[in-house]
């Protein structure tokens, strides 16, 4: 009766567990299931959907660059614009320069901490977006979205 343990492989592997069995096995959901989407990838979505309807009645936007930041900063080259002791803004625009396109910006942490719930907080990201697009064309929110302010 030979029951021999068959060896080891050689050299250190990662670890998956620690040394007692216990320990994450895994993700704890998988891709493609909300729970595994952080909060800035679901908020970059939601600018995403909105700047994805907003270019279909609008095509030159194709040529900006739209961003989201945590927070506006409060001075330096990338400073939207100063505020001061101003309410925090939600968005911004940096209009083109020499050889770069124009950004519009939305800030994450002061939308979110304005909404209540997911789909408050999407309305909230199209109005900021649609406010920020019409800033940056020289036009009304309601030129760029018909549908802007109805709830």
């Amino acid at each position: 009766m030979d029951n021999r343990v068959p060896p080891r492989a050689a050299g250190p592997g990662p670890r998956r567990r620690d040394r007692h069995g216990r320990g994450m096995r895994g993700p704890i959901a998988p891709p493609q299931v909300p729970l595994a989407a952080s909060r800035a990838e679901v908020f970059a979505d939601l600018v995403q959907d909105s700047v994805e309807r907003l270019e279909r009645r609008w095509p030159q936007l194709a040529e900006v660059e739209f961003l989201v930041l945590e927070v506006p900063r409060l001075e330096g080259p990338e400073s939207v614009a100063p505020w001061g002791d101003e309410t925090v803004p939600l968005g911004g625009i940096v209009p083109a320069r020499e050889g770069r396109r124009a950004r519009v910006v939305v800030y994450r942490r002061p939308v979110e901490i304005r909404s209540k719930g997911r789909d408050e907080r999407a309305a909230l990201v199209h109005e900021v977006v649609v406010e920020q697009v019409a800033e940056l064309l020289g036009l009304t929110p309601e030129t760029v979205d018909p549908r802007y302010g109805e709830d």
